[in-house]
């Protein structure tokens, strides 16, 4: 049984959108359990529609629900100990909940999340981790807007806990990890990246397979399970990806509109066009995972509908389940006992 807390008051639909999601979760993974936070008023008449989901469930009256347009230091400051989205994060301090879900302000889910929770050992900052579409699959591209600015220690941390998430999302055991850099030379990029690219080369860490430096293509074409970037440009990448899939998206319904004989052809191929738009649809890999607490946090999309707010809960699922705070706890522990010193490994009380 996995349990996990929800800040249904989160995200630009609240309830209306998140108790429907929870229903389909628990529909594909019955063994979930839920504690959810809200106010009662509003989610009561939403929840009695689902009676499977409310028997699963323990709902907690909160009197304050954190807008999407606060400030971190306002909801820290106006909904610390009594908001949906603290509470929900204060059940998996607790032990209460293995994992928990918001599709609220992401600044503030990462203010609180850091306040309450704490960053793990030897971990100076959080990542936030996403889960990218690729033409091989899917990949995990951190950090995409949680840590603005990194050195090479940072970079090498997140490369562990992305490999960390990879393999209990992925469930493989040894995941590609790529640096992103302006090019895969070794000479090329900002000198802490090329510093956290030799350290890793190095380490040779049993719980990746470090691949060198990959560009920006290479997100789309799925080159390595991981992507590790700093989170100024992580999060232009993402917003970029985003933009240009409903720039295609747009492309596509004015060219089928066109003309006669491309609605006809759109009527003829309409199987191929909804698996592209399928695939192309962020509500399908939905869920970014906070990696370097002490706890883990699933931030879903604010305007996401009912399937994914699913999708957030079945990775919180997946999260949980493949025990991932275990893995970082255990790459970090391994990494800072194996320090690499002029490209070898030695055990860090041999000097």
């Amino acid at each position: 049984m996995i349990t996990v807390s929800v800040d249904v008051m989160g995200g630009d639909f609240g309830p209306e959108v998140a108790i429907p999601g929870l229903a389909k979760s628990l529909d594909r993974y019955p063994e979930l359990r839920f504690q959810l936070y809200g106010i009662e008023e509003q989610c009561a008449p939403i929840l009695d529609q689902f009676p499977k989901l409310k028997s699963a469930s323990e709902f907690y009256h909160c009197d304050v629900a954190v807008r999407m347009d606060d400030k971190p230091s306002k909801a820290l400051r106006q909904g610390r100990w009594r908001s949906s989205m603290w509470r929900c994060i204060e059940a998996v301090k607790n032990g209460d909940a293995d994992v928990c879900v918001s599709a609220g302000n992401t600044g503030a889910l990462m203010a609180m999340s850091r306040f309450c929770l704490r960053t793990m050992a030897n971990i100076e900052r959080p990542a936030i981790a996403a889960i990218w579409p690729t033409v091989r699959g899917e990949s995990i591209v951190l950090d995409v807007g949680a840590t603005v600015g990194a050195d090479a220690q940072q970079l090498i941390d997140f490369s562990m806990m992305g490999a960390a998430m990879a393999r209990a999302l992925f469930e493989i055991d040894r995941p590609t990890v790529g640096l992103l850099n302006i090019g895969v030379e070794e000479i090329k990029g900002q000198e802490e990246v090329k510093e956290a690219g030799r350290i890793l080369k190095a380490s040779e860490l049993p719980g990746m397979d470090y691949r060198g430096f990959v560009e920006g293509d290479d997100l789309g074409k799925g080159t390595v399970d991981v992507v590790v970037t700093e989170g100024f440009s992580g999060n232009i990448a993402l917003k970029a990806a985003e933009g240009t899939a409903r720039q295609i998206g747009e492309y596509l319904r004015a060219a089928m509109n066109r003309t006669w004989l491309a609605r006809l052809g759109y009527l003829m191929a309409k199987s191929a066009f909804d698996r592209l738009r399928e695939k192309m649809d962020p509500n399908k890999v939905n869920g970014g995972v906070f990696l370097g607490l002490n706890g883990i946090v699933i931030k879903s999309h604010g305007g996401t509908d009912a399937d994914g707010f699913a999708a957030a809960v079945d990775v919180a699922h997946d999260m949980a389940r493949n025990n991932l705070i275990s893995k970082i706890e255990d790459d970090l522990k391994l990494f800072h006992a194996r320090l690499p010193v002029n490209g070898e490994l030695v055990e860090e009380n041999q000097g």
